[in-house]
C-alpha cells in the first residue's frame, strides 16, 4: 500500500491510463481546430492539425516521463521544457510552409498562427494543464471562426484589390476609367500597362492590359458592380477583379 502511494505521489511517474486520456484529448482538441481550417479550405487542415497537436502531446509526455529512470543518477540533470522548446522551434518551420507571398500580398499567416497555438495546446494536455488547454481551443476556435465573420463584414472591403482590363485601344479609355475609379472614391496605389500580344509582320500591338492595385474605402464600392461599369465602357475587352 506504502509502495502505490509512493508511485501515485512520484512527479516523474505516470500510468497508461494517462499517458491515453492525454494522447486522446490532443486527438480532439487539435481535431476541433483542424476541422475550422479544412471548414474554411486551408492548407493545413484537419488531419494536419491533429497530427501537430498529438505528436506535441507525446513530446511533452516524453520530455516529462520518458527519463524518470534517470532522475536519481548523479551528474544527470532531468529538464522537462527542453524538449518542449524544441516542438515550438520545428512547429514555426512547419508553420512557414503555409505562408505563401503571391506577389501582392501574403496568406497563409493565420493558418501558421494556428499550428504553433496547436502546438502549444498539444504541449499543455501533455503536461496536464487540462483546464488551460480546453480553454485555449475554445479560444482559438472563437477567433478562427467568430472573428473571420466580423473581419469579412467589417474589413475585407477595405482591402486592396487589383483590377485588370484588356483593350485595343487603352488610351481612349483611361478617361472613362479614371472617372469611375473618382466617383467611387476609390485610390489607385499602382498601375502597370503591359502589350498583349501582336499581329501580323508589322508587329502591331493586339492589345493592352492595364493592373490597377486600388484601395476600396466602403462596402458599397462592390468589385462585382465596378467590374460591371468598367466592362460597359468602349474599347474594353475584359475585366477581371482579385
Amino acid at each position: 500500500m506504502n509502495v502505490a502511494a509512493g508511485v501515485a505521489d512520484n512527479p516523474w511517474f505516470i500510468n497508461e491510463i494517462d499517458i491515453a486520456a492525454r494522447l486522446g484529448l490532443s486527438i480532439v482538441l487539435g481535431g476541433l481546430i483542424g476541422f475550422e481550417r479544412e471548414s474554411s479550405n486551408h492548407a493545413a487542415g484537419f488531419r494536419t492539425n491533429i497530427l501537430v497537436c498529438l505528436g506535441a502531446c507525446l513530446l511533452m509526455l516524453l520530455s516529462i516521463y520518458g527519463f524518470a529512470d534517470f532522475v536519481e543518477e548523479p551528474n544527470v540533470r532531468v529538464d522537462p521544457a527542453r524538449l518542449a522548446a524544441a516542438v515550438i522551434t520545428g512547429v514555426g518551420f512547419l508553420g512557414a510552409g503555409t505562408i505563401l507571398f503571391t506577389g501582392k500580398s501574403i496568406t497563409g499567416l493565420t493558418t501558421a498562427a494556428s499550428l504553433w497555438v496547436v502546438a502549444a495546446i498539444g504541449l499543455a494536455v501533455g503536461a496536464g494543464f487540462y483546464f488551460a488547454s480546453a480553454s485555449v481551443t475554445i479560444m482559438a476556435l472563437l477567433t478562427l471562426w467568430g472573428f473571420n465573420k466580423i473581419e469579412k463584414r467589417y474589413m475585407n472591403a477595405k482591402r486592396d484589390r487589383v483590377i485588370k482590363l484588356e483593350a485595343h485601344d487603352l488610351s481612349s479609355c483611361l478617361v472613362g476609367i479614371n472617372n469611375i475609379l473618382e466617383h467611387r472614391n476609390i485610390t489607385i496605389r499602382k498601375m502597370m500597362m503591359e502589350d498583349v500580344g501582336a499581329s501580323g509582320s508589322d508587329g502591331e500591338v493586339a492589345a493592352t492590359r492595364l493592373i490597377l492595385h486600388v484601395k476600396m474605402p466602403s462596402r458599397k464600392n462592390s468589385a462585382i458592380r465596378l467590374l460591371d461599369e468598367l466592362k460597359k465602357l468602349e474599347g474594353i475587352r475584359w475585366a477581371s477583379s482579385e
